[in-house]
């Protein structure tokens, strides 16, 4: 990784980064709530007054309001509503997931760009988000539709102290973490948790999560969880308008894309710290269940070549759907594909 006039260079990426200076004159702006002189700025930051003016100046031509009066200095007037740090900063109440967040204008995907931070040493709890994403990815190698400037793309760095095993459950605690930050933000909506990483309202998804890992048989190094969730989006591609939704078009109004990121973070924290804890995820169990858009449903799950079907009874302690078979066994699915059958009444 190697940086040349303000971009990031990885083999295939070309992404353009916030200034690094005029990203912490914004937050000291936004968390000041009033005016703050160019030479307090100019001492705080190590720069000339000039060069707090020139980085004023940027942060004016990416959308901000900056007001600038002679004698008291600079004030932030009004903010974008871009997922950048200095927004989404004050809506943050955990103590370690978002600790370092980055944002990028543009990105092909924000998993690749946390995977290459978590292999350089990035802190648990980093957060790589990004406003558009060229290449965004869904489970099974589906392409994940990233607009710019409406919805949600971030990834989240994690080093779980657990065998690796233990590692795919943290797709469902996310959608826990996730459920309980729309519905908090949005109580109208009609919310479930599709098994095993996908929350829809109706039969359209919201958002989905995806789970990588760097790991050995006994030893995880690095988990990287990217998430995407359909915030601000107007209207879909026609292929995807009959399976994908959004916030706005669910509820008639806009959201603040830096307070939900916030939230989902200050859900989830909490959660990660109990699982860590424990030896599985019977703590968030009943919340799964009861929350679920498979439970008590009749499902046939691909695996491949082989397909199971069933009607499905709850879901294990180990994240794995159970599944009562028509010959009445009961079987734990851990992986795989999950869709609706259709019955007909007799």
């Amino acid at each position: 990784m190697f940086r040349v006039d303000g971009y990031v260079l990885f083999p295939y990426l070309r992404i353009r980064l916030m200034n690094t200076i005029a990203s912490r004159i914004l937050r000291r702006l936004s968390s000041a709530g009033d005016f703050l002189s160019g030479e307090e700025l100019s001492v705080e930051l190590g720069i000339t007054r000039s060069a707090v003016w020139k980085h004023i100046r940027q942060l004016r031509r990416d959308g901000y309001e900056v007001e600038a009066v002679t004698g008291r200095g600079y004030r932030l007037a009004s903010l974008t509503g871009r997922p950048v740090e200095a927004e989404i900063r004050p809506f943050l109440t955990c103590q370690q997931m978002g600790g370092q967040i980055e944002y990028h204008s543009s990105a092909v995907s924000t998993n690749l760009l946390a995977k290459s931070l978590a292999a350089d040493g990035a802190v648990e709890g980093s957060v790589v988000v990004a406003d558009f994403q060229s290449g965004g990815r869904g489970r099974m190698g589906r392409t994940w539709i990233s607009p710019a400037g409406v919805n949600l793309y971030f990834s989240l760095i994690l080093r779980p102290k657990v065998p690796s095993i233990r590692v795919p459950q943290l797709t469902l605690l996310l959608a826990v973490a996730i459920h309980r930050a729309l519905t908090a933000l949005a109580p109208e909506l009609e919310a479930k948790i599709k098994w095993p990483n996908d929350i829809l309202s109706g039969p359209k998804k919201l958002c989905g999560v995806l789970c990588e890992m760097q790991s050995e048989p006994d030893y995880t190094h690095f988990v990287v969880v990217g998430i995407g969730i359909n915030v601000n989006q107007q209207e879909f591609p026609s292929e995807l308008q009959a399976t994908a939704t959004s916030l706005l078009l669910e509820t008639g109004r806009q959201f603040s894309r830096p307070e939900l990121l916030a939230s989902v973070l200050n859900q989830f924290e909490p959660l990660y710290l109990q699982w860590l804890l424990c030896d599985d995820l019977d703590f968030v169990l009943p919340f799964l269940e009861e929350h679920s858009l498979l439970q008590s449903r009749e499902v046939t799950i691909e695996q491949g070549r082989r397909a199971i079907a069933g009607r499905v009874s709850g879901i294990g302690r180990g994240g794995e759907l159970k599944v009562e078979t028509p010959e009445g066994q009961t079987v734990l699915v851990s992986s795989g594909e999950a869709t609706l059958r259709k019955t007909t009444n007799a």
